[in-house]
C-alpha cells in the first residue's frame, strides 16, 4: 500500500475506512456538515495543512461541493489540493437506496479509483513518485476560447468535458478551471478536445 504524504479530508467514517483501504495516509473526516459550526476542527484542519498540506476528497453531489467550497474559503489555498472523484450512478452496500442524485460517493469507490484521483490532485506519494511538473497554467480566456465559458452552448460542452475527464458534473467553470490546472497541462488538455470522438 502505498503512503501518501498530505492528510486526507473526507466527509464521513465510511469515507474513512474505505480510503484508509487504499492508501496508507492521515485520514481526517469533516463529520458532514456539523464542521460549518465547529472551529476547534477548523482549526485543526488549518494547523494539518500548515505541517503536511491537505487533500479534500468529499462525494462528487452538492452536499460535497458545499463542504468542499466552504473549506476552499476556511484553510489556505496554497496549502490545500483537491482531488475528484467521477460521477458513477449506483449506492453503497450499505445503504438501502440511493442518495438524493443517485451517485456513488467516495465510499463506493474502488481503491484504483481513489488512488488516480490523488495521484491527480498531486498527492505526495512517498514511494518516490512526486507530483508532475506542469506547464504553463490554464486562464479563463482559454476557457472562453476553447468555448468552455461565456457562449451560446458553453455550459453543454463544460458538461461532456467533464463527463469525458470523469470529474464531477457540480464543478462551476471557475472549479473546473481549478481542477483541470491540477489535472492536466494545456498541451494535454487541447489533445482531448481534439479527439473526434468526445464529441466536443
Amino acid at each position: 500500500m502505498e503512503r501518501v504524504r498530505e492528510v486526507i479530508v473526507v466527509e464521513g467514517r465510511y469515507d474513512q475506512n474505505t480510503v484508509s483501504q487504499a492508501v496508507d495516509a492521515t485520514v481526517v473526516t469533516l463529520g458532514g456538515f456539523a464542521v460549518f459550526n465547529d472551529r476547534e476542527k477548523l482549526a485543526f484542519l488549518r494547523r494539518l495543512a500548515e505541517k503536511q498540506g491537505l487533500i479534500v476528497l468529499t462525494d462528487s453531489d452538492g452536499a460535497g461541493f458545499v463542504l468542499r467550497n466552504y473549506l476552499k474559503g476556511a484553510l489556505p489555498k496554497d496549502r490545500v489540493k483537491h482531488a475528484y472523484i467521477p460521477d458513477v450512478k449506483g449506492k453503497e452496500r450499505r445503504k438501502r437506496k440511493a442518495g438524493k442524485e443517485g451517485k456513488l460517493g467516495v465510499e463506493g469507490m474502488s481503491p484504483s479509483v481513489l488512488v488516480e484521483a490523488l495521484r491527480r490532485a498531486g498527492a505526495t506519494f512517498e514511494d518516490g513518485s512526486a507530483p508532475r511538473e506542469r506547464g504553463e497554467a490554464l486562464t479563463k480566456a482559454d476557457l472562453f476560447a476553447l468555448g468552455l465559458s461565456g457562449g451560446e452552448g458553453s455550459a453543454e460542452r463544460r458538461r461532456r468535458l467533464l463527463k469525458r475527464l470523469d470529474l464531477p458534473e457540480h464543478l462551476t467553470a471557475n472549479a473546473m478551471l481549478e481542477a483541470l490546472n491540477l489535472l492536466y497541462s494545456r498541451e494535454e488538455l487541447e489533445r482531448v478536445l481534439e479527439e473526434p470522438e468526445s464529441g466536443l
